[in-house]
């Protein structure tokens, strides 16, 4: 194309009608990018494809991610094969003497298990269940704080699958330099409005300042009689999931789950045929070593991350917890776990090159600058795209996919980027929370050994309550920059 036309709108439409229609982000973008290269030149666009797709394997951003998000995925399959990540939840489980005491201390050990939300939800639910049912604490209750703790809490801390995946995105969209994507990421912590609403009302749930809402009220009603509502066995939870998963349940039947199927049931798997008298310093030493390894390199993940794995695959070995071709056997299957993440990146870099080709930023930019202003949009960006992550399921491939239209809009109306960036990271971490089938949620509740669909009901109303404080929180302060 020679100049911006409406034409350009025609591969994010399709993008977005696909992904509300199959809930698979990758398949969506690729297929937005075909749309956009038929559109660029239907003679060229296989060549312009393969083109396109041979120059993004071969950025930098693309090889750093890969290597991190393979490295994070080892490192974590490591914490479980070894019983590390339910000694961590034991321990903190013998903490808890009370109602408010085990629902604190599960508050506790979530904020804690911040490398990864798959880790923080299986872990944390599967170590404090039996705890919360001595107390009668409702399984609704232990999914949702268990939930309210796992995307929210990766997102505002820095060392964490989501920090590197959004940061490469940052990186590759040239909002950040290269190797600064994390050192923007967190200039934009502070204003993640939806994850710290959600992290600050789960903790006053937990603490019972905040009361029971709703459906809430009455799981734990019937919980405390001793009838509790949709909460049969954690083998129940794990049928629900399988059906969440694509699986045929005539019981509960659910929408086809996104990409990450594949990585969710590799981890639970994990969780199955890991060590269940694990030591709590097997968990405890690589956590610890992760955050002074990363910054000690200048908040360099990936070394910190490599550095981890050299110090822990000794720490294991000589202990005898697994020898040498164990362990690369487990490293290598949770490398596999973090395919579809690497996926949904590679497939989003491709959309978003093409995109750059049909002129879709400056169309848009064109269009909407004059009826745009910083004040508004980054609550707008919030809302558009909470919604449309609640509605697919995906968290970070509706981020992959708004990046590149966002942020030159941002640009041209003068937004204060981390306050956008805020604004993005916000609605994927809503989406990954308050959508019914979601593998942050969907793992949760199997954790937690509670049904699906009482868990996403019962913690609705608290997702809602932290997304409409996040969207006053954009306006406000956008208004007072």
């Amino acid at each position: 194309m020679d100049s911006p036309s409406a034409l350009s709108l025609i591969p994010p439409i399709v993008v977005m009608v696909v992904a509300i229609w199959s809930k698979r982000p990758i398949l969506s973008l690729v297929v937005g990018a075909v749309a956009g290269l038929l559109l660029l030149s239907p003679v060229d666009s296989f060549n312009n494809f393969a083109e396109i797709s041979l120059n993004v394997m071969q950025d930098e951003t693309i090889g750093w991610l890969i290597l991190v998000c393979g490295g994070f995925g080892a490192l974590i399959s490591l914490l479980i094969h070894t019983g590390g990540a339910l000694a961590f939840g034991r321990f903190g489980s013998r903490l808890a003497t009370g109602q408010r005491s085990s629902m604190f201390m599960t508050f506790v050990l979530g904020c804690m298990i911040f490398i990864d939300d798959y880790l923080n939800a299986l872990s944390v639910g599967e170590a404090m269940k039996r705890v919360t049912d001595k107390y009668k604490i409702s399984r609704q209750k232990l999914a949702y704080i268990v939930d309210s703790t796992a995307a929210p809490i990766c997102v505002i801390i820095p060392i964490s699958t989501w920090a590197v995946f959004f940061g490469g995105l940052l990186v590759d969209n040239g909002i950040a330099e290269k190797g600064k994507g994390i050192e923007v990421y967190i200039q934009a912590i502070p204003y993640m409005f939806y994850a710290w609403f959600a992290v600050l009302i789960v903790m006053l749930v937990a603490l019972k300042i905040v009361p029971d809402l709703g459906p809430m009220k009455k799981a734990e009603l019937a919980t405390q009689a001793g009838t509790p509502i949709d909460c049969e066995l954690a083998a129940d939870a794990k049928n629900i999931v399988k059906g969440s998963h694509g699986q045929h349940n005539a019981q509960h039947e659910m929408p086809h789950h996104t990409s990450d199927e594949y990585a969710v049931q590799a981890i639970e798997q994990e969780f199955e045929h890991s060590d269940k008298q694990g030591k709590l310093h097997n968990f405890v030493v690589p956590m610890l070593a992760l955050i002074a390894f990363t910054i000690y390199f200048d908040i360099d993940v990936l070394k910190g991350v490599i550095a981890t794995l050299l110090l822990i695959i000794p720490y294991y070995y000589f202990q005898k917890l697994m020898s040498i071709s164990e362990m690369m056997e487990v490293m290598m299957n949770g490398f596999k776990t973090m395919l579809p993440a690497i996926s949904t990146v590679i497939a989003a870099f491709i959309f978003k090159d093409v995109c750059d080709k049909i002129l879709l930023p400056q169309y848009v930019i064109e269009n909407l600058t004059p009826y745009m202003n910083a004040t508004m949009l980054p609550a707008l960006v919030f809302v558009a795209m909470a919604i449309l992550s609640f509605a697919t399921g995906s968290s970070w491939g509706i981020f992959a996919v708004s990046i590149p239209i966002v942020m030159p809009l941002a640009t041209a109306v003068n937004a204060d980027i981390p306050l956008v960036i805020g604004a993005l990271l916000s609605a994927a971490s809503f989406g990954s929370q308050a959508c019914f089938y979601s593998d942050s949620t969907v793992l949760a509740a199997q954790g937690s050994g509670c049904n699906l669909i009482s868990h996403a009901v019962t913690q609705l109303p608290y997702t809602l309550i932290a997304a409409a404080l996040a969207f006053a929180g954009f306006i406000g302060i956008a208004a007072m920059g």
